[in-house]
């Protein structure tokens, strides 16, 4: 039985994996032909409320789920377990009524402090949405903690193409039948609670009359706020520094003298920058955090060489990844934006934007670390450290420096959080796993891959003088001049040794690449 509940584990572990990369990857993908159907400004109404959307959507698709199925999985028996997921729902409920009640009433004073009122039926519409949360988080984190993870899974999927496909439908509508763009973001807002309902049909029904002593989960109002709360925020980080911009970017560009429509429409180029960073996080977090289940279960048995040796590989994998992502992105903003956009605009904001993926990655998984070994309290210190900063500095920033200076604070409180997080853990905990000699190696892999893609990028450019004039060219040439880096990248790794072997094997097809690299460098040595 052992054998088979392991065995389940993983495979339901995979599974719900799969998923929820692929909903992640139609929450970031859709916002490109999104924009392209209603312009900077209709995406910057759109984005100004977004972040609200996404708060609850990330407490009843991965914050608060993952946190039920720990308390699930924990209850020796179905009655217990029967009984914490009632409990927690109704924990869950009064929650999200008093956030409906909240968007509800205040919705006029929360469009007031974002600088347009004409967001107040948008952000109104947004709070129907929470009063499915409580039935999806519980529903899932229920079936999770029961190690049927295809519910979920099946959900998280069915939730986000809904929401993609009314997303697109109301945005062509809207643009052919010239809708206003506030009119148009009311009807996008619609489908997420539309969405919301589509997933909870989707679950199977989890109560059910059990009969039976109940073993009580002590403490569970305080596990449930402590815990749960620091899963949520850690989860939605991303989504809060989206929130706290929608407060002060198009503020601050008004009282640095920019127009109200000049203001709307750079904040929602500003704003061009959440899908790319969404997709480079996807990545990067799937391959480092992969071997999550493992480290959690060196930890569970105290095996103290075997979790040293995991996270040293998830941190180093996390850093290689997010960096040459991050890279990669930078040198070719300018061709990205076009591609993806329509033009150039905001390139160098879009650019400084990118680091974040650096330390967002670093900060989600050195926190599963922690969260292995029940470490809560730094994370939750680092990320409010952070978001002061954020709160505190943005708008005087953005008044100063315009779009640029919201997207340096935004990377600065993102290393504020990332360094409170690793300097405040244990020093055995974060001792040997990023060497002197690692950093110099992968300082030179990623200058090697950013030279050779600019030379690529120019010789281009050279020879095809009207290449930026042509979205359809721009793309062909990205993809040669990406697979160009991606070749350079590895071939660097692979030669000055930046992962050691058992590293490498962690990744996707690395044995075979492995084996070609020894075949190769071989035949190179005869």
């Amino acid at each position: 039985m052992g054998a088979r509940n392991v065995t389940q584990t993983l495979r339901g572990a995979l599974v719900l994996s799969s998923a929820a990369f692929i909903a992640k990857v139609l929450s970031a993908i859709y916002r490109v032909p999104f924009q392209n159907l209603v312009g900077d400004t209709g995406f910057y109404v759109y984005q100004q409320v977004y972040p609200l959307y996404g708060i609850g959507m990330t407490l009843a698709l991965s914050g608060l789920p993952v946190f039920i199925s720990k308390l699930v999985a924990d209850a020796p028996d179905l009655a217990s377990q029967q009984w914490v997921a009632r409990r927690v729902y109704h924990w869950t409920l009064g929650l999200a009524v008093g956030l409906f009640l909240a968007l509800q009433l205040g919705a006029p004073g929360l469009a007031l402090g974002m600088g347009d009122t004409r967001l107040t039926a948008l952000i109104r519409m947004v709070s129907w949405m929470f009063l499915v949360m409580p039935e999806l988080a519980v529903s899932r984190g229920y079936y999770q903690g029961r190690l049927q993870m295809f519910p979920t899974a099946r959900s998280q999927v069915i939730e986000q193409l809904v929401r993609v496909v009314i997303i697109l439908v109301v945005a062509w509508w809207a643009t052919t039948h010239d809708w206003s763009v506030y009119a148009m973001g009311t009807g996008t807002m619609v489908s997420g609670t539309l969405a919301a309902l589509a997933a909870w049909a989707a679950l199977p029904h989890w109560r059910r009359p059990v009969s039976g002593p109940v073993t009580a989960t002590p403490h569970l109002g305080r596990r449930l706020l402590v815990e749960g709360g620091t899963l949520c925020l850690l989860t939605a980080i991303m989504v809060v520094l989206q929130l706290i911009d929608s407060f002060t970017v198009k503020n601050g560009l008004v009282a640095g003298g920019m127009s109200n429509s000049a203001a709307k429409s750079l904040k929602g180029v500003y704003d061009r920058a959440q899908p790319l960073v969404q997709l480079g996080l996807v990545v990067a977090v799937a391959f480092a955090t992969s071997l999550l289940p493992a480290l959690t279960s060196a930890a569970h048995h105290r095996q103290a060489q075997t979790f040293k040796r995991l996270t040293t590989t998830m941190m180093r994998l996390a850093l290689v990844i997010a960096t040459a992502a991050s890279a990669g992105l930078i040198t070719l903003m300018p061709w990205i934006n076009q591609l993806l956009f329509g033009d150039a605009k905001g390139t160098e904001m879009l650019a400084i934007y990118m680091g974040s993926i650096v330390f967002a990655t670093l900060i989600q998984t050195y926190n599963s670390v922690l969260q292995s070994r029940n470490q809560f309290k730094l994370t939750v210190v680092a990320l409010l450290s952070g978001l002061v900063v954020k709160a505190s500095v943005n708008q005087t920033a953005v008044h100063l420096w315009g779009g640029l200076g919201a997207s340096l604070v935004t990377v600065g409180s993102l290393a504020v959080m990332t360094a409170i997080i690793w300097f405040g853990s244990a020093p055995q905990l974060r001792r040997g796993i990023w060497t002197v000699a690692f950093g110099v190696k992968l300082i030179g892999c990623l200058a090697g891959m950013v030279a050779t893609v600019t030379i690529a990028k120019l010789s281009l450019q050279a020879l095809i003088p009207a290449l930026t004039q042509s979205r359809l060219a721009i793309g062909g040439a990205l993809v040669v001049v990406i697979g160009v880096g991606v070749v350079v990248f590895i071939v660097a790794a692979l030669s000055c040794r930046l992962l050691t072997v058992r590293e490498w094997l962690t990744l996707p097809h690395a044995a075979g690449l492995l084996r070609y690299w020894q075949k190769l460098t071989q035949h190179g040595g005869k």
